[in-house]
């Protein structure tokens, strides 16, 4: 592994209507992101669409693939080889009979795995109980060549268990494919703020850099408000967006420096987990 770890994430507006339009969009960022070095390059989640989860219909069941027929997985998995740079790949998952809410991880030629949106929200305009079963990954970190990768999806980012648990497997970046906007319900609030504190907080207390991709622009009743970031350990935000910006974010960590700052935190050593039994129960 390289002793530094150079990250991205991609921010663009996703609502045309043909999923090619918008994976060639998210292809062409990730070049620009590989352009400048970037090794580790982060789209938003379900990417090559428009965010269907607004509404239930079953018209949408047609977007779902196994993950070796997933248009996008193949089209990045491709650019991945040619640019030889480590993706999660966020698609939305068929598996005979159940539907999922992926990402494909691939690094360079090499394919990972898959890991399967842990925690489903269900509210108006995010709809996605409808359409995606629990995962059944359990938290996935790969071990890419650049560093040690933990990848949580949208509503996960809003668990603190879900960072906690992938920085025990040893990540030393946490990635958050996402798609968050406007509540329609209630206009008047703006959760890009609390959205942010959440994430931030995962990078504090857990002494690791935190990457979050989200979408721009309007589609349906959702203003997606961008606001991607890097935040490093300390929670400060090295690179960020607005909520209209387009382009990528690039930002390079020193893996020997983060692995030290880990240590000297202490939150790892003082852990009591036999006191955290509660934490078991619903």
């Amino acid at each position: 592994m390289t002793s530094t770890i150079r990250v991205a994430a991609i921010q663009c507006a996703l609502g045309a209507p043909e999923p090619e339009t918008n994976i060639e969009r998210i292809a062409t960022l990730v070049r620009e992101a590989a352009s400048q070095g970037a090794q580790i390059i982060l789209p938003p989640e379900l990417f090559a669409g428009t965010y269907f989860p607004q509404a239930e219909s079953p018209v949408f069941f047609e977007r779902a693939f196994p993950v070796e027929k997933s248009p996008e997985v193949k089209r990045l998995r491709s650019l991945a080889a040619e640019l030889d740079v480590a993706i999660p790949i966020s698609f939305f998952e068929r598996e005979g009979q159940a539907y999922y809410n992926s990402v494909a991880m691939v690094d360079g030629e090499a394919f990972l795995g898959v890991y399967r949106k842990t925690h489903i929200p269900d509210g108006p305009a995010y709809e996605e109980k409808y359409y995606f079963r629990p995962g059944d990954t359990g938290f996935q970190v790969w071990n890419t060549r650049f560093g040690n990768v933990g990848v949580g999806i949208c509503w996960d980012q809003w668990f603190p268990e879900a960072a906690r648990a992938m920085a025990l497997m040893d990540a030393e970046v946490l990635l958050y494919p996402t798609a968050i906007g406007s509540e329609p319900s209630e206009p008047e609030n703006d959760t890009r703020e609390p959205w942010r504190r959440a994430m931030v907080g995962h990078a504090v207390c857990n002494a690791i850099p935190v990457i979050a991709s989200n979408r721009i622009g309007r589609e349906g009743e959702i203003e997606f408000y961008g606001s991607s970031f890097i935040a490093s350990p300390r929670g400060d935000l090295v690179e960020s967006f607005g909520r209209e910006d387009e382009g990528v974010l690039v930002h390079t960590f020193d893996r020997a420096e983060m692995r030290e700052e880990r240590a000297s935190w202490g939150f790892f050593r003082d852990r009591r987990p036999e006191l955290y039994g509660r934490l078991l129960k619903p």
